[in-house]
């Protein structure tokens, strides 16, 4: 699969490559990445190919959007894209978190206001040294619903009317409530982290649908399930936490079935969302130049059919899940 290959996100004037990067890690998840380290990262992922970058002021409060502005600005600005998040204003605080390390004083205030996002936005853009980006997507408004969709959509759909913003979408980690969005208004894309892996499915009940219905896009996040599908072994990282026995034992399963393919179990799991008609991109989250240079590798693996067919014939993937051709 060539992670370059170009895709438009919905219906919206975004293309963005199959292949992106994911920068919660370079925030100091799950341990500090110093300066140095996550611009040689991010700098890797330049020279790789890699022309799509996912950030959030909540990764590493801010940290993970500075660090790219280290290395995006010198770029040709036309040749590649970045989406960031609203939602979570960054306030003087004290510097922890319960997921990031090696974080500034600054703390993630939810905000989902119309002018929260005018804020929000400002402070991306400063942090980034960019004078715009290209995707806004509602960071994790699961408790904020009613006020994401009368407040802060119509403040992104305006800016996106007005040409500031190239797409609007949400980001979540749970489906459900993405398909709700997606029925609800008309947005561009939605990034869902974790739930449309090798492991999950369940996005294709109702989400998927409802995307295509809209004719949006969506952005795979998580597709490693927080670690468990690169390592499969009691203490592996599920969902941020340890992995439950039952998860290992499928993910042990699942890398069984590669193995017998030649297939790492990496490539697979980075490569099936994009069998999805609906997926447009996958983002993949890095901590060095080593992790960026084998998630394009993985990405560019030769995966046979009969790999896909075996794991559907021993009902590890859904029967109904398209796959990568």
């Amino acid at each position: 699969m060539d992670p370059a290959e170009a895709v438009r996100l919905g219906r919206s004037d975004v293309f963005v490559p199959r292949l992106g990067l994911g920068t919660a890690p370079l925030g100091g998840w799950p341990d500090a990445v110093p300066a140095d380290e996550a611009k040689l990262t991010i700098e890797e992922a330049w020279r790789s190919g890699i022309r799509h970058f996912d950030t959030a002021p909540f990764y590493g409060h801010g940290l993970s959007e500075s660090h790219l502005g280290r290395v995006l600005p010198g770029q040709d600005r036309a040749s590649f894209t970045v989406s960031t998040k609203v939602g979570r204003l960054l306030v003087p605080g004290p510097a922890e978190s319960p997921l990031y390390r090696g974080v500034p004083p600054l703390t993630p205030v939810f905000d989902f206001s119309a002018a929260a996002v005018a804020r929000s936005l400002a402070a991306s853009r400063e942090r980034l040294g960019l004078g715009r980006v290209d995707v806004a997507l509602i960071h994790d408004p699961e408790d904020y619903h009613e006020q994401a969709l009368r407040e802060t959509f119509p403040a992104l759909a305006e800016l996106r009317d007005a040409g500031v913003l190239g797409a609007v979408g949400v980001g979540m980690n749970w489906s459900e409530p993405l398909a709700r969005f997606a029925r609800e208004a008309s947005f561009d894309c939605f990034l869902l982290a974790g739930r449309y892996t090798l492991l999950e499915q369940g996005a294709l009940d109702e989400l998927m649908p409802a995307v295509a219905a809209r004719g949006a896009s969506v952005i795979a996040g998580g597709v490693f399930n927080s670690g468990v599908l690169t390592d499969p072994r009691p203490g592996a990282m599920y969902n941020y936490l340890p992995a439950p026995e039952e998860i290992v034992t499928r993910a042990l399963r699942l890398k069984e079935t590669c193995d017998e393919f030649g297939v790492p179990l990496r490539a697979a799991a980075v490569q099936f969302p994009l069998g999805h008609p609906q997926v447009a991109c996958v983002v993949v989250g890095a901590r060095t130049p080593a992790e960026v240079r084998d998630t394009v590798a993985m990405t560019r693996f030769p995966i046979p059919a009969a790999l896909w067919t075996a794991l559907k014939e021993r009902e590890l993937i859904r029967d109904d899940a398209p796959t990568p051709r």
